[in-house]
């Protein structure tokens, strides 16, 4: 998916004890509701004890100073949680306790000491990270006994598993829950007297078990609700080969967040209200709709019921079969067995009013399924969809085993998308375009649906074993969404976005707090976080690297068909998938596939490789590239590295490439002594960064300011990250970073020119957050400059291709970021003909988001664009109004942004770290929503799962551009306040290690930045 990272203008710092009648009318809402209340926020200027300033004093400047005092000055310990936004000052003084408290504080911590001794050596106790044993107990079903739990584990025995679930549940939409009658078959692989399943937030109301051909008898459900299991306990044990079935009937609401059977609502064309329910089951929820088995490797098959309403319509993974008009009035669709076993994470039913559109395709039924009045933005979808079904029957060699495949746009969705098996589910953004969307707009949703299509085979048909190797599931999808649409939809020019991603990916796996491809976990916590960069785009890159440097074109397709193939229906983990690879390539010239790809896969990071030459004799040595480490020479990590390079002599063309394994510490290889330079990682398809050392680095520079043209756009991208990278790591001094920029002004293709803007980009934002407004100003001009002749071609009307749009989109966001005249008097001027034109002019889509953000600076268009957006019924418009929205400078607007978001009655919930993301750009709006999540932390994380991407993003957007000793003291203190609550995340990790390492950058530089400039 596309997510740039451009940013807002600078932010005006307003003083909030002033009232304004310029201030935008905001819709109202519910004041409980409320998290944050503007006036309050007074505090952040005023709010300083001693350091409370003269009215005369306030100007923008010293307000703007006053904000940053107080989000460096002011820890966690000092606020209040009686109310969620005000601030309460601290103290002046303090007194010692009195000889009275003291003694009876020493008491009671003596108490406590004795009793926790008792409870330790009381027969039976076991002291865990979960507590004692009384934790373990739980009432049966029937309220009057309890027992011991049998089970101590997070992950279940394997003593049972299941064969087939047949679920039948009932929605109500008026009391907003549901019930559930569940039958599991299962067999005994080993002797027990106990079954363990999961269930979560179910009230089970009667359950029975029988035995083979046995009478079915009442058995009680004992429950342990910190790992979400329930268990059957029995006097005899189960013998192996045995088949048990266990009936539960059970009551639970729909669940009000993103998983789970969730229910939702959205508003019609007419104003009306509408009811939804949908599932949302991966990685650990369908424990919330249906007792199970709730782990990848426990596959079984499933036949499905749903009780609706006639005045609703009914979807699962399978066709329906019938549906049966029940006594109570209401309608029972049954959908058919489903012909495949699949993992429980991949069961979904719909239930709410959606209209279809259906082709037929290779005697498969597609359809792509939205709400009524959207039915006209379908057309692409199942236009793509059809492309790629048939593109991967063909490569896979293996046809797409389910009779039909639905698409369906949910109105209240979280994820992107969702890959459940025979119902696809997504955001309307990922899903619905219109007749008019722009190559950018049908870039983003062919590349979901490309991704969760490749699901259907890596995921569904062959699943990871535990989720410790989610990337056998994420990162082929990701690599075959972006080598699909190469060969299927070539024009959307899916390499430039495939190459970013990869970038990126590099970035998170340089820190200390990365993990490895393929890493135990075990706690939910750790499976959420496993869905993240490393799992999705390094994956794809390993694997991008992997076929790359395999000879021929036609092996890593082999590997890939034989791994299918052997393991179709089954769990694998990443030793099977490297050893079927291995299997197929015969050649002797390459290295052991498996013991090549295994250092990729089981430690954490990349390697620098570090050429040096003499001569003809070329020397490569490799390295942990770790950004945290001051010595990373010091790191016994080593890969085997098929590095690829090009020269002076023939660079350009595939057949240019020369490959060498580097699979020791150091390798040597000979060119002629004729050779000027070597550019190592052609198209950047390896997964490692280089460093030429300082007279390759010139030789490379020299070369580009003569001829920009000398290397592909990849290998100048390439060059642009390496150097950043580099810079960062304290290897190459920041004045090559800009010797190597020089070359910008002949610049013309987007990837190597959105890299370097996203580069200095950060950098200004860095400065910015330190209100380092003198250098602040100087790197806006330098930008400005840099780009100034490229920025002055782009055009403000429709244009076809998508390279054009990214490259205009990035460079004009920028310009109209940095306040560029021309750029926001074009802007401005855009907007007012979209109003007046009363919607018969379209502002073109790649240029929306500029455009609105250009609007939303002043507080009258910022009110035309709220109530353009709650009209709005074109998805990724009203997507960009809402990017635009969140760029606001004006601090009582952000506060109200923030607040809206969290109570999800105007501006969905689901795109809340969106905004977020977005607000944090500014100054002003990155105060102000680090303290609103502080304030709301557990609003956030009850909304949103813990470790969920949208976790990830919400830290990672009000953290990764903050560069003091004293932000990195306040974000340490608030997390470490936490505990359980989120101290433990990887991200919060990730966060604190981000931190530190701008700031040293920023140590290390600010000198010859201040001088440069």
């Amino acid at each position: 998916m596309i997510e740039n990272s451009m940013f807002e203008e600078e932010p005006d710092i307003v003083d909030l004890a002033k009232d304004s009648t310029s201030y935008p009318t905001f819709p109202a809402l519910d004041p409980e509701e409320v998290a944050y209340e503007p006036r309050s926020s007074r505090l952040l200027v005023r709010g300083l004890g001693e350091n409370d300033v003269d009215d005369d004093e306030e100007d923008c400047e010293s307000s703007a100073r006053l904000l940053g005092m107080s989000f460096m000055n002011r820890s966690s310990a000092q606020r209040t949680h009686s109310s969620p936004y005000v601030r309460q000052l601290p103290p002046r003084s303090c007194s010692l306790p009195s000889a009275r408290t003291t003694i009876v504080c020493v008491l009671f911590l003596v108490i406590v000491a004795s009793m926790t001794m008792v409870l330790y050596f009381l027969p039976g106790c076991t002291f865990t990270k979960m507590g004692c044993p009384k934790s373990n107990n739980k009432t049966s079903t029937n309220g009057t006994d309890s027992e011991l739990f049998p089970w101590a584990e997070f992950r279940l025995p394997r003593s049972i598993s299941p064969l087939s679930y047949d679920l039948t549940l009932t929605p109500d939409f008026n009391n907003m829950d549901f019930t559930g009658h569940t039958v599991i078959n299962m067999s005994v692989h080993h002797n027990t007297k106990r079954i363990v399943l999961h269930s979560e937030n179910l009230n089970i109301t009667k359950a029975t078990f029988r035995l083979g051909n046995g009478e079915a008898s009442d058995v009680t459900i004992l429950e342990y609700k910190p790992r979400q299991q329930i268990a059957v306990k029995f006097s005899k044990e189960l013998k192996a080969g045995q088949n048990c079935v266990l009936t539960l009937d059970y009551t639970a609401d729909l669940s009000h967040t993103y998983d789970g059977f969730y229910n939702s609502s959205y508003t019609d064309q007419d104003g009306n209200k509408r009811v939804l329910a949908a599932t949302q089951f991966e990685p650990l929820y369908a424990r919330k709709a249906f007792p199970c088995f709730d782990e990848p490797s426990f596959k079984a098959i499933f036949q499905v019921k749903i009780n609706r309403k006639l005045e609703y319509m009914a979807l699962s993974n399978m066709p329906k079969v019938k549906t049966t008009l029940l006594a109570n009035g209401f309608m029972q669709d049954e959908f058919a067995m489903t012909t495949v076993k699949m993992s429980t994470y991949l069961v979904a039913f719909i239930v709410g009013n959606f209209t279809p559109t259906s082709k037929n395709v290779s005697d498969i039924l597609v359809s792509v399924y939205s709400v009524p009045e959207k039915r006209d933005h379908t057309d692409y979808a199942l236009a793509t969809a059809s492309k790629l079904l048939e593109f991967y029957n063909d490569f896979f060699e293996i046809n797409y085993p389910l009779q039909k495949l639905d698409l369906v746009g949910i109105p209240d969705f979280l994820a992107g998308a969702m890959e459940n098996w025979g119902l696809i589910t997504f955001r309307e953004t990922t899903l619905l375009v219109g007749t008019q969307s722009s190559p950018l707009e049908k870039q983003l949703v062919a590349s979901v649906i490309a991704h969760e299509l490749a699901h259907q085979w890596f995921g569904n048909l062959v699943t990871m074993s535990w989720w410790s190797d989610l990337w056998l599931n994420e990162g082929f999808a990701t690599y075959m969404q972006y080598m699909s649409l190469q060969t299927v939809l070539p024009q959307l020019d899916i390499g430039n976005l495939f190459l970013a991603m990869r970038f990126r990916a590099m970035d998170k796996d340089a820190l200390n707090s990365s993990h490895a491809v393929s890493t135990e976990v075990n706690t939910p916590e750790q499976v959420q976080e496993m869905f993240d960069s490393v799992s999705y785009e390094k994956g794809a890159a390993i694997l991008l690297m992997l076929n790359a440097s395999l000879p021929g074109d036609q092996q890593f397709r082999k590997g890939i068909i034989q791994y299918l193939k052997q393991f179709s229906g089954l769990n694998t983990d990443t030793d099977d998938l490297w050893n079927s690879l291995t299997k197929v390539d015969l050649s002797n010239q390459h290295p052991n596939v498996s013991e090549m790809m295994k250092s990729w896969t089981s430690q954490k990071g990349f390697p620098l490789v570090t050429l040096s030459r003499k001569g003809d004799q070329v020397t490569l040595t490799q390295e942990h590239f770790l950004l945290t480490s001051d010595n990373a020479s010091h790191s016994s990590s080593m890969w085997t590295v098929p590095v690829t390079y090009v020269t002076d002599s023939c660079s350009l063309a595939p057949d240019c490439r020369q490959l060498f394994t580097l699979s020791a510490k150091s390798g040597t290889l000979k060119v002629p002594e004729s050779v000027k330079w070597l550019k190592l990682n052609y198209r950047n398809t390896g997964f490692y960064i280089v460093d030429y050392g300082h007279d390759g680095w010139g030789a490379l520079i020299d070369a580009m300011s003569i001829n920009a043209k000398v290397l592909t756009q990849e290998d100048r991208a390439s060059l642009i990250h390496n150097i950043f990278s580099l810079s960062k790591l304290g290897r190459v001094s920041f004045r090559q970073v800009l010797s190597l920029l020089n070359y910008m002004s002949n610049e013309t293709e987007t990837t190597p020119v959105r890299e370097a803007l996203l580069q200095l980009n950060n950098i200004y934002h860095q400065l910015n957050k330190r209100y380092e407004q003198g250098l602040v100003t100087r790197m806006k001009s330098f930008i400005l400059n840099l780009f100034g002749v490229l920025t002055a071609e782009q055009t403000w009307t429709k244009a076809d291709s998508v390279s054009t749009q990214e490259l205009r989109s990035a460079l004009l966001e920028t310009a109209c970021y940095l306040e560029e005249n021309n750029c926001t008097q074009q802007a401005k001027a855009l907007f007012r003909h979209y109003i007046d034109s009363n919607g018969t002019f379209q502002i073109p889509g790649d240029l929306q988001r500029v455009v609105f953000s250009v609007a939303a600076q002043s507080t009258d268009d910022w009110g035309t664009l709220l109530t353009m957006y709650q009209y709005a019924t074109y998805d990724s418009e009203k997507q960009n109004m809402l990017q635009g929205l969140a760029s606001t400078r004006h601090s009582p607007t952000i506060v109200w942004l923030l607040s809206a978001g969290l109570n999800g009655n105007i501006i969905p919930t689901q795109d809340l770290p969106s905004v977020i993301s977005t607000v944090c750009r500014s100054f002003t709006g990155n105060l102000f929503a680090w303290d609103f999540i502080q304030e709301n932390w557990n609003q956030l994380i009850e909304k949103f799962p813990m470790g969920s991407f949208a976790i990830q993003r919400i830290i990672k957007a009000a953290t990764s551009q903050l560069s003091t000793q004293s932000h990195f003291n306040q974000v340490q203190s608030f997390f470490s306040s936490l505990r359980e609550r989120g101290s433990q995340l990887r991200s919060v990790q990730e966060a604190l290690e981000t931190i530190q390492l701008n700031q040293r950058w920023m140590e290390r530089n600010l000198p010859s930045l201040d001088k440069w400039l």
